[in-house]
Protein backbone atom coordinates (compact mmCIF):
# COMPACT_ATOMS: atom_id res chain seq x y z
CA UNK A 1 0.00 0.00 0.00
CA UNK A 2 1.05 3.57 -0.67
CA UNK A 3 -0.32 6.51 1.29
CA UNK A 4 0.09 10.03 -0.08
CA UNK A 5 -0.94 13.15 1.77
CA UNK A 6 -0.47 16.85 1.28
CA UNK A 7 -0.38 16.74 -2.51
CA UNK A 8 -0.95 20.31 -3.64
CA UNK A 9 -0.47 22.27 -6.85
CA UNK A 10 3.16 23.16 -6.53
CA UNK A 11 6.20 22.37 -8.62
CA UNK A 12 9.60 20.83 -7.82
CA UNK A 13 10.73 24.10 -6.20
CA UNK A 14 7.68 24.02 -3.91
CA UNK A 15 6.12 27.02 -5.67
CA UNK A 16 2.37 27.13 -6.36
CA UNK A 17 2.02 26.94 -10.16
CA UNK A 18 -0.95 29.34 -10.37
CA UNK A 19 -3.80 30.65 -8.29
CA UNK A 20 -6.53 29.01 -10.39
CA UNK A 21 -8.28 25.97 -8.91
CA UNK A 22 -8.19 23.79 -12.04
CA UNK A 23 -4.51 24.56 -12.66
CA UNK A 24 -3.67 23.58 -9.10
CA UNK A 25 -5.68 20.37 -9.43
CA UNK A 26 -3.81 19.51 -12.63
CA UNK A 27 -0.44 20.00 -10.92
CA UNK A 28 -1.49 18.11 -7.77
CA UNK A 29 -2.61 15.15 -9.92
CA UNK A 30 0.69 15.22 -11.82
CA UNK A 31 2.52 15.21 -8.48
CA UNK A 32 0.45 12.23 -7.34
CA UNK A 33 1.26 10.22 -10.46
CA UNK A 34 4.94 11.10 -10.14
CA UNK A 35 5.15 9.98 -6.49
CA UNK A 36 3.15 6.82 -7.22
CA UNK A 37 5.65 5.96 -9.97
CA UNK A 38 8.44 6.10 -7.38
CA UNK A 39 6.62 3.27 -5.58
CA UNK A 40 6.06 1.34 -8.85
CA UNK A 41 2.37 2.22 -8.70
CA UNK A 42 0.10 3.62 -11.39
CA UNK A 43 -3.07 5.71 -11.27
CA UNK A 44 -5.20 2.59 -11.64
CA UNK A 45 -3.82 1.39 -8.28
CA UNK A 46 -5.50 4.30 -6.48
CA UNK A 47 -8.32 3.00 -4.26
CA UNK A 48 -9.20 6.19 -2.34
CA UNK A 49 -8.87 9.95 -2.78
CA UNK A 50 -9.82 12.71 -0.36
CA UNK A 51 -9.87 16.23 -1.74
CA UNK A 52 -9.69 19.14 0.69
CA UNK A 53 -10.89 22.35 -0.95
CA UNK A 54 -11.18 25.90 0.38
CA UNK A 55 -14.17 26.95 -1.73
CA UNK A 56 -16.89 24.61 -2.96
CA UNK A 57 -18.22 27.20 -5.42
CA UNK A 58 -14.78 27.35 -7.02
CA UNK A 59 -14.78 23.54 -7.15
CA UNK A 60 -18.17 23.43 -8.90
CA UNK A 61 -17.29 26.29 -11.28
CA UNK A 62 -14.15 24.53 -12.48
CA UNK A 63 -15.80 21.14 -12.97
CA UNK A 64 -15.25 20.92 -16.73
CA UNK A 65 -11.56 21.87 -16.51
CA UNK A 66 -10.95 19.74 -13.43
CA UNK A 67 -12.66 16.73 -15.01
CA UNK A 68 -10.60 17.09 -18.18
CA UNK A 69 -7.37 17.28 -16.15
CA UNK A 70 -8.40 14.24 -14.10
CA UNK A 71 -9.16 12.11 -17.18
CA UNK A 72 -5.94 13.24 -18.87
CA UNK A 73 -3.70 12.44 -15.90
CA UNK A 74 -5.49 9.71 -13.94
CA UNK A 75 -7.55 8.26 -16.77
CA UNK A 76 -11.03 6.81 -16.54
CA UNK A 77 -10.35 5.23 -13.18
CA UNK A 78 -12.66 6.45 -10.44
CA UNK A 79 -11.75 5.22 -6.95
CA UNK A 80 -13.75 6.05 -3.84
CA UNK A 81 -13.57 9.83 -3.43
CA UNK A 82 -14.59 12.37 -0.86
CA UNK A 83 -14.48 16.15 -1.14
CA UNK A 84 -14.31 18.20 2.04
CA UNK A 85 -14.50 21.99 2.26
CA UNK A 86 -12.07 23.39 4.82
CA UNK A 87 -11.50 26.91 6.17
CA UNK A 88 -7.90 26.99 4.93
CA UNK A 89 -4.94 24.84 3.95
CA UNK A 90 -1.46 25.07 5.45
CA UNK A 91 0.06 26.48 2.24
CA UNK A 92 -1.74 29.83 2.07
CA UNK A 93 -2.04 29.95 -1.76
CA UNK A 94 -3.19 26.32 -2.08
CA UNK A 95 -6.81 25.90 -3.23
CA UNK A 96 -6.85 22.08 -3.06
CA UNK A 97 -4.96 19.32 -1.26
CA UNK A 98 -5.40 15.67 -2.19
CA UNK A 99 -4.74 12.53 -0.13
CA UNK A 100 -4.41 9.21 -1.92
CA UNK A 101 -4.29 5.57 -0.94
CA UNK A 102 -3.05 3.11 -3.55
CA UNK A 103 -2.83 -0.67 -3.43
CA UNK A 104 -0.12 -2.21 -5.56
CA UNK A 105 -0.88 -5.78 -6.67
CA UNK A 106 1.63 -8.43 -5.67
Amino acid sequence: MVFLSGMIGWDEQEKIVADGFATQVRQALRNIVEVLAEANAKPEHIVRMTWYIVDKQEYFASGTQTGAAYREIIGRHYPAMSVVQVAALLEHRARVEIEVTAVIPE
